[in-house]
Order: C-alpha cells, then structure tokens, then sequence
C-alpha cells in the first residue's frame, strides 16, 4: 500500500512539473504578446496560428545550442547552480493545498520561506563561480535585494498567520468566505504584491539584471541551457507568488473557473507592470523597504495581534 500511494504521490509530482513548464511557457508567450502591443507592435505571431508555438521553438533552440564552457569559472558551481534554482523553483509549488494524489503541508508557509531563502543562494554562487565582475556585481545586488525584500514579505505574511491562526494555506479559503483579505487588509495587501515583485527580480525592481550597467547581471556568462533553467526558475517562482497571492488575499484555494483567472490577472499585472514603469533607483529601492515597508508591516503586525487577542479574549468571556 505505501508502495502504492509513493507511485501516485510521483506521478502527479509528474503531472504538476509538466504542467508548470506549460504554464511558464505560454506566461513567457503572453508577456512578449502584451509588451509587443504595449510599445504598440505586434509581438511572436510566426510560429505556428498566432504565435502559439513561439516558447516551444525558443525552448527546443536554447537547449540544442552550444554549451560555453568557461576556462576561469569555478565550474561544479557554475554548472550546478541554475539546476539547483529551477529544482527550488519547483519545490516550492509543493506547498500549494492539493485536493488528492499530493502532499498535505500543515507548515506550507514555512517551506515556501525556506525555498526563497534557499533561492538566494543560488543567484549568489551563479554571479560568484562565473569569475566575471559584472555577473559577480549583478548577483550582490540580487542577494541584497532579495534578502530586504524577505523580511518584509515574512512580516507581511504573518499578519495573514495572526488572523488565521495557521500555517496551512487552504485554511486562507475558510477566512476569506464573507471578504477578501486584500479589502481587509488593503495596504498590506499592496507591499505585498510589490514585495513579490522585488523577490521575483521582476521591473521595477529588475536591479540584478540591469542591461544598462551590467551586460545581463548575475546571468551575464550563462548560454543555451543554463540560460533556460534560470528563466524556468524565474517565470515558474512569477507564476507561483501570483498563485499565492490570489490564496492568501483573494479569496483561497478554490479550483473554480474564476481562481484561475484571478492568477491571470495577476501574473498579467506582472507584466503590466514591466510595460510601464521604468527601473527604480537603488538606494530608492532599500528605502523602500526598510523605511516604508518594514515599519508599515510591523505597526499592522502588532494592530492585527492585538485585535486576535481581543477577539479570544471575548470568546472566553462568552
């Protein structure tokens, strides 16, 4: 029976890996379509009806290209670190409340923060074991953002985990039945969102990949399938925070119709976004964080504990 139930549990480990790699693909699809109308042209419309198959002819070229092989780079490092960001990229979608055939987190939050931590790392030595100076700069930044951005997005969270008094996220549904925590809680629910968008390294927090001062960033060396994996990580970690967004503010983990286009929604604002604003200054960027969002987080912290206590403390009276 175990033997039974772990080749069920692979199986649809399978099932969820494929179908992120089409989600990512067809995201990919929909941001060059979106910018292309943005800066009004049309985007990839060659490729099979309308474009369709554009991501699949991309993905088949990056892989079959010609592997550079550095002389100086440290190279099971330099090898092995964007394998390492796409396996993470995937770990995390575990978390997600599966219905069946899945694993059950109870401390699905945890894991999640674990994985980004995790995911730092990894920017850290793909910059570092290239032996380049503009990938080293460009992973510095991206350690230094990501690592700001964390402490907010844990503050934030928890605000979440005070109301429901759990690290499960399918509990975020039984919650959000009368109203959504993105009302409720709604400048919270903001730096939330522009949060995300700093850890995905997404404009206009896109600092680790900035052209204009470092080539390419903490990727500058990287080719073919390198390349690939690290984008794979990236889009599929974009696809994954709208997922969660849309659990923890707008309304939960509900498997309707309307669920999906709400990660629609937001995984085009993603790319909304990138269409419009230009790249925020640096310094601006850790302002940002520790003198806006952090006090901002902790003050609704302390207020949304405050309010659990009063709540508990009229129950008892009860």
């Amino acid at each position: 029976m175990i033997m039974k139930d772990l080749m069920i549990i692979t199986i649809g480990m399978l099932i969820l890996i494929i179908g992120v790699l089409i989600g990512v693909a067809f995201l990919v699809l929909l941001e060059r379509k979106v910018l292309g109308y943005i800066q009004i042209r049309k985007g990839p419309n060659k490729v099979g009806m309308m474009g369709l198959l554009q991501p699949f002819s991309d993905a088949i070229k990056l892989f079959s290209k010609e592997q550079v092989y550095l002389n100086y780079s440290n190279y099971m490092f330099y090898y092995f670190s964007p394998v390492l960001s796409f396996m993470l990229g995937l770990m995390s979608w575990m978390v997600i409340p599966y219905y069946f055939n899945m694993i059950v987190f109870n401390m699905g939050i945890l894991f999640f923060l674990c994985c980004t931590s995790l995911g730092v790392y990894t920017v850290m030595i793909a910059g570092w074991s290239s032996n380049s100076n503009y990938s080293l700069l460009g992973g510095l930044r991206a350690v230094a953002q990501t690592i700001s951005y964390e402490v907010s997005l844990a503050l934030i969270m928890l605000s979440s985990i005070m109301l429901i008094m759990d690290f499960n996220l399918i509990k975020f549904m039984n919650y959000q039945e009368m109203i959504w925590f993105l009302i409720m809680m709604m400048p919270l629910s903001m730096c939330f969102l522009s949060s995300l968008m700093a850890e995905t390294n997404r404009t206009p927090f896109d600092f680790a990949e900035g052209e204009s001062e470092l080539v390419s960033g903490f990727n500058t060396e990287y080719s073919s399938g390198g390349f690939a994996l690290i984008f794979l990580a990236e889009y599929s970690s974009i696809l994954f925070m709208s997922l969660l967004f849309v659990i923890m503010y707008m309304g939960g983990y509900d498997l309707s119709l309307f669920f999906y286009l709400k990660i629609m929604l937001i995984s085009f604002s993603f790319i909304w976004i990138r269409g419009t604003l230009p790249r925020y200054r640096y310094d601006k960027l850790m302002y940002l964080c520790w003198k806006s969002y952090l006090p901002v987080s902790l003050n609704y912290l302390l207020f949304f504990i405050g309010l659990k206590m009063m709540l508990i403390y009229k129950m008892n009276l009860v």
